[in-house]
């Protein structure tokens, strides 16, 4: 038996498939905070959040029913980190 990780081990859509749903706060280079419910991800890491709260200099800015944080579409990107809350 090989003791080599498994493809999913190093697949970072099956760790965000498995928090879907789950508080999260996702941090952009920016600066920019926002904390939600994870809805997805993809794999351009555009990032849609439910019940949103957007934090900026860490002073609630706004909130959002839905919020869609688009991420590296190839030409431009954004640096984003999702943490579970």
């Amino acid at each position: 038996m090989d003791d080599a990780p498994s493809p999913e081990g190093n697949n970072p859509s099956v760790f965000l498939a498995d928090i879907t749903g789950a508080p999260v706060i996702v941090k952009l280079n920016s600066g920019v905070v926002y904390k939600g419910e994870l809805q997805s991800v993809d794999g351009y890491m555009n990032i849609a959040l439910e019940n949103a709260e957007e934090y900026v200099d860490g002073k609630l800015r706004r909130s959002y029913a839905d919020a869609f944080v688009r991420g590296n579409n190839g030409r431009s990107s954004c640096s984003v980190s999702i943490s579970i809350i």
